[in-house]
């Protein structure tokens, strides 16, 4: 018996969950690596670009347009919490401060800089090779 329009599209709702778990998890799992190697890891963009087409697909998002587009920004979303959650975890630990407090005290600027003074060049470089890849996979 094959399935009907309707029943292959009772499961459009899970992709948002599936992607912010995965989001949530690759952000996490990269500032615990930048950490504990010492280097800011710009090469997790690529697990984060792999991770969003993947949950995306696993969710069931559809139209292709959409999937590209949402993973492409969820792949940049990473990259700018991961980048923020390193920079936070290594001011607010010298000042005596855990993750979350050191997060949402710091400002958008002074994270911005704190990256860009980290970050390599292809440290960089890994970003738009990871939005290629996001938007490759999700196709």
């Amino acid at each position: 018996m094959s399935a009907s329009p309707a029943s292959a599209r009772s499961h459009h709702w899970l992709w948002p969950l599936l992607l912010l778990l995965g989001a949530v998890t690759i952000t996490v799992a990269w500032i615990m690596l930048a950490l504990a190697s010492g280097r800011q890891s710009g090469w997790m963009a690529l697990v984060a670009a792999l991770e969003s087409a993947w949950m995306l697909r696993l969710g069931g998002l559809r139209r292709r347009g959409a999937r590209i587009a949402v993973a492409m920004a969820a792949t940049a979303a990473v990259v700018v919490a991961a980048n923020w959650g390193i920079a936070s975890a290594y001011i607010g630990g010298a000042m005596g401060l855990d993750l979350w407090s050191s997060l949402l005290k710091m400002g958008p600027y002074y994270a911005w800089t704190l990256s860009a003074l980290a970050n390599t060049p292809l440290d960089l470089l890994w970003v738009p090779v990871a939005l290629v890849v996001a938007a490759f996979a999700a196709r």
